[in-house]
C-alpha cells in the first residue's frame, strides 16, 4: 500500500433493479406521490465531500483507502498541484494487498505512522472507505478503533464511507458528519438549551449567522462541521438541531437518537427560506417577535433587492432539475417564488418528507416530484420538455449543450457560499450566468 497526496472527479453507476414509471401528468407524481425512480443513473462520488470538508477542518485530515483511480479523480477535482500539501491523501490499495502478499492492515498501520511523522500538527485522522475497500471488506471502523489506541489520545480517528457504490456525492459529508456526532459528548446535568447548526458552509457565511443567533440573545451555538476537531459540543434533551443543509439524514438521525430536537424549517436559501430557518431557531429559544424583525429586517431587505436584480433574467425561465445533490427542492422553491420561475421537473437522489416539508408547503401541489433516477427516461422527458434551463450533473452537461439546452452545473450550488441573506443575490446570479453565456455567443455567432 501507497500513499498519494491528493485533491477527484466523478464515477458513473449503474444500478438498474426496477425501470421507473415514465410520466403521466404532473398532477399524478406531485410532493405527496412523486415519481419513483431505480434505474441507471449518473451521480459523482462521495468522496467528493472530502474538498470541502478538508477546507473547514484545519486540524483534520482525511485519508482515502483506495484505488488509483481514487486518487486521481481526488486530484482533477480539487484542482491541487503536484507540489501542494492539502490535508488529504490517498492510501493506495496495490496489487500486492489484493492478492494477499502483504496484510493491508499491516500496510496501512505503516502509511499512518509515516502521515503523522510527517504531519504532526494533525489531531484527527480521518480513514474514508472507497468502493475498492468496500468490496475487499476492509473493516476501516475496527482500523480506527486499532490506530486510536496506539496514537491517542492526541490524535483522533474516524472512519465513514465516501463509496459512490449507490450514493449521490453530498452523502460523503452526512456520513462524515454522523459519525462524528456519535463521538460528541453527552450534555451535564441541569445543561443550559443549546443549539447545533449542522450542515458545512463558507466561514463567511458561518460568522454571519453566528452574529444574527448572538443578536437574538442564544447563548450556545455550534457548527458542525467545526473549524477545529476539538471543538465538541454537548449534545442531549436540551440541543435543538437546526440543518443547514438538505442532506443530512444520517446526521439527523445520529442526532436525534443522542436526545437532540430537530427544528423543521425551510433552508437557508434566498430571503424567504433564510427568515424562516432563523425563526425556527427564534421560537425554538423564545425570541419575541419585534426583536425578531428588528434583527432580521435588514437583511431580509438586502436580500429582496439583491434577488430583484436578477428577476427580470429568471422570471417566467422553465427550469429543469435532474437528480444530483439532494438539494434540488429547496432551490427549486427559492427559485420559483423569489426568481418568478417555472419548474418543470424537480429530480432529487433522496427524498425526505421531514426534513422537506417546508419547502413542498411553498412549492406548488402540482410541481413535477421525482426520487431516484432512470437516466435514459428522465432524458426524454426533459427533452420533451423543452426546459430554458437544465440543472444537472456535470456529465450530462456537456450532451445537454451540444442539443442547444442551456446548463448549470449542479455542483457549484454545493461549492460556493449560496446560504444566508448576504449571499441570496449570488445564488440568483448563478443561474443567470448560462443565459448570459448564451447571449455572449450568439453575438459572436
Amino acid at each position: 500500500m501507497s500513499v498519494v497526496a491528493t485533491p477527484f472527479m466523478g464515477t458513473l453507476v449503474n444500478g438498474a433493479l426496477v425501470q421507473g414509471s415514465q410520466m403521466s401528468g404532473a398532477a399524478a407524481h406531485g410532493p405527496a406521490n412523486p415519481l419513483r425512480q431505480r434505474g441507471q443513473h449518473e451521480v459523482f462520488c462521495g468522496l467528493t465531500s472530502i474538498i470541502w470538508l478538508h477546507r473547514k477542518m484545519q486540524d483534520a485530515f482525511f485519508l482515502v483507502v483506495g484505488s488509483r483511480t481514487c486518487a486521481h479523480l481526488m486530484q482533477s477535482a480539487a484542482g491541487v498541484m503536484i507540489f501542494a500539501e492539502p490535508r488529504f491523501a490517498t492510501a493506495i490499495i496495490d496489487e500486492r494487498d489484493l492478492a494477499g502478499m502483504a496484510d493491508v492492515h499491516d500496510e496501512l498501520d505503516k502509511v499512518v505512522e509515516k502521515l503523522l511523522a510527517r504531519r504532526p500538527e494533525i489531531r484527527m485522522l480521518v480513514l474514508v472507505g472507497s468502493c475498492p475497500s468496500e468490496v475487499i471488506k476492509l473493516d476501516l471502523a475496527k482500523a480506527a478503533e486499532r490506530l486510536g489506541r496506539s496514537h491517542g489520545p492526541t490524535v483522533r480517528f474516524l472512519s465513514y464511507s465516501g463509496s459512490g457504490i449507490e450514493t449521490t456525492f453530498t452523502q460523503g459529508e452526512d456520513n462524515f458528519l454522523a459519525a462524528f456526532a456519535k463521538d460528541l459528548p453527552a450534555e451535564p446535568a441541569g445543561a443550559k438549551p443549546s443549539l447545533i447548526v449542522a450542515g458545512a458552509m463558507a466561514d463567511i457565511v458561518e460568522d454571519q449567522f453566528r452574529r444574527i443567533f448572538d443578536a437574538f440573545g442564544i447563548e450556545t451555538v455550534s457548527f458542525l462541521p467545526p473549524r477545529a476537531s476539538t471543538a465538541m459540543p454537548h449534545v442531549g434533551p436540551n440541543t435543538r438541531l437546526l440543518l443547514a443543509q438538505p442532506f443530512l439524514g444520517e446526521t439527523a438521525k445520529a442526532l436525534e437518537s443522542r436526545g437532540a430536537r430537530h427544528l423543521v424549517a425551510p433552508f437557508p436559501l434566498g430571503e424567504e427560506g433564510t427568515t424562516g430557518w432563523l425563526k425556527a431557531a427564534a421560537d425554538a429559544f423564545g425570541v419575541e417577535t419585534g426583536r425578531f424583525a428588528a434583527i432580521t429586517d435588514p437583511g431580509r431587505a438586502r436580500a429582496r433587492a439583491a434577488v430583484a436584480r436578477h428577476r427580470e433574467t429568471l422570471a417566467g425561465k422553465r427550469i429543469f432539475f435532474f437528480p444530483d445533490s439532494q438539494m434540488e427542492p429547496a432551490i427549486a422553491r427559492f427559485l420559483h417564488r423569489e426568481a418568478g420561475s417555472e419548474i418543470v421537473e424537480i429530480g432529487t437522489p433522496y427524498l425526505h418528507r421531514a426534513h422537506l416539508a417546508a419547502e413542498f408547503a411553498m412549492l406548488p401541489d402540482d410541481v413535477f416530484v421525482s426520487e431516484g433516477q432512470d437516466v435514459d427516461r428522465q432524458l426524454d422527458r426533459c427533452r420533451a420538455a423543452k426546459p430554458d434551463l437544465v440543472v444537472c450533473g456535470m456529465g450530462l452537461a456537456n450532451p445537454l449543450e451540444k442539443e442547444g439546452i442551456a446548463t448549470k452545473w449542479s455542483i457549484e450550488l454545493v461549492f460556493t457560499p449560496i446560504q444566508g441573506y448576504e449571499q441570496a443575490g449570488d445564488l440568483a446570479e448563478l443561474f443567470c450566468r448560462p443565459f448570459a453565456r448564451a447571449e455572449r455567443l450568439k453575438v459572436r455567432a
